[in-house]
């Protein structure tokens, strides 16, 4: 194999490890608090973003289908591998930063997500590998597929636990009052 096809692999692989890494030098846990790590934690509580999959989860698998349509407009002349490499900076980027006090405290006050405290290096690391998925999938899927996809989850999300990407970021930038209190089920 080519030393220039390896480099891709490589450069994702030295993300996620400066991504981990950062984040425990940050201070968060390795896992969740209560000694274990779940595959799929479905309940709406403290677990919440520390085991590997939960209901946030599908937000990450649609970053993969947005940046995967982003570097599609912006880099198309890049190989996809590349391009891949260029979604899991961004990703690791905010898994960072989302797990910064600031955003953090923000997630607390202008969310539903009133006892959130972070995530776990073990969900970051996941949510970093949902997105790659939602990416890959971006790639084998014709459009209609992605998008379908994409308002799929957001429609179930939504129905489940009342939150979803959209609201995430809606609440995170411009937090709107009618929608926490339907969001927490006040007056439902």
């Amino acid at each position: 194999m080519s030393k220039v096809i390896l480099r891709a692999p490589l450069a994702a692989a030295a993300i996620v490890v400066g991504a981990a890494v950062t984040l425990l030098a940050m201070g968060r846990p390795l896992i969740c608090a209560c000694g274990h790590v779940a595959l799929w934690h479905g309940a709406v509580d403290a677990g919440n973003s520390q085991h590997l999959l939960d209901w946030y989860s599908p937000s990450h698998l649609i970053h993969g289908l947005i940046f995967y349509a982003a570097t599609w407009a912006l880099l198309r002349r890049m190989p996809f591998r590349w391009r891949l490499v260029a979604a899991l900076i961004v990703e690791a980027g905010w898994e960072i930063v989302e797990n910064s006090p600031w955003i953090i405290d923000r997630y607390r006050t202008a969310t539903i997500a009133l006892g959130y405290t972070g995530d776990s290096v073990v969900n970051s690391l996941s949510d970093i590998g949902c997105m790659a998925a939602g990416f890959w999938l971006a790639r084998r899927l014709p459009v209609t597929g992605a998008v379908t996809l994409a308002v799929g989850l957001e429609l179930l999300t939504l129905w489940v636990i009342r939150d979803n990407l959209t609201l995430n970021v809606l609440m995170l930038v411009w937090p709107v009052a009618a929608i926490r209190q339907w969001q927490a089920g006040v007056g439902a």
